[in-house]
């Protein structure tokens, strides 16, 4: 695949967008680059077309995230991609955490669960109330009814908000995102339970902080 800027300089088009931009990328390449960048990760089906010009132009944009220590990761069947920091031990960490807490990762593996157990059906939609009530396990008996159900909600609006792996389609439903199979993978799922077994088994309940992040946006 040619690079987009060359064939560009090749027809003698100026590759600057303003007085002074020193980029040598086209606008649509660095529209996709910037999205990525900014995370949590594009969508083919919500940007059409950003996610052509991906496809189109990924070899600049996957060199340019390289220069970035960033890796590009792309699902093609779901049609989504994102990028997370470089596999290797003495890179910068580039991508920023976003700190989860004891019922956010809770939730997440519960929506990971319900989506693989739904896969290859198609869309999958889950209710807010079937979401809450595999989580009513994890409230304490020193947490009271009201409180605990304003966090499972904070909760709820930080999966749909932050981290964009659900997507409202109704009053109190939504979409889970494909996305989610690959920003939570097995090794993530093991020490996640592993943390709930031994949060749960130390009675320390939902304030604890488990020791588990998710890459969010770059910083």
């Amino acid at each position: 695949m040619s690079d987009p800027t060359t064939a560009r300089a090749a027809a003698g088009e100026p590759t600057g967008l303003w007085r002074g931009d020193a980029g040598d990328l086209p606008d649509r390449t660095r529209r996709a680059l910037l999205r990525l960048v900014r995370g949590p990760y594009l969508s083919g089906a919500r940007e059409a077309l950003l996610w052509a010009v991906l496809l189109t132009d990924e070899a600049v944009i996957r060199s340019r995230l390289a220069d970035l220590f960033l890796e590009l990761v792309i699902d093609r069947d779901n049609e989504f991609a994102f990028v997370r920091n470089a596999p290797s031990g003495d890179a910068p960490k580039a991508v920023r955490s976003e700190a989860l807490t004891f019922l956010d990762t809770a939730m997440l593996l519960v929506l990971r669960q319900t989506l693989l157990s739904e896969g290859g059906r198609g869309r999958v939609i889950v209710g807010q109330t079937e979401v809450f009530e595999q989580l009513a396990v994890f409230r304490t008996a020193d947490r009271d009814e009201k409180d605990f159900a304003s966090r499972v909600n904070s909760s709820w609006n930080k999966m749909q908000n932050k981290l964009r792996v659900l997507h409202a389609v109704g009053d109190d439903r939504a979409e889970i995102s494909p996305v989610l199979r690959l920003l939570v993978d097995a090794d993530q799922v093991r020490a996640i339970t592993a943390e709930y077994q031994r949060i749960t088994s130390d009675g320390d309940g939902e304030d604890t902080e488990p020791s588990m992040n998710a890459e969010g946006q770059a910083e």
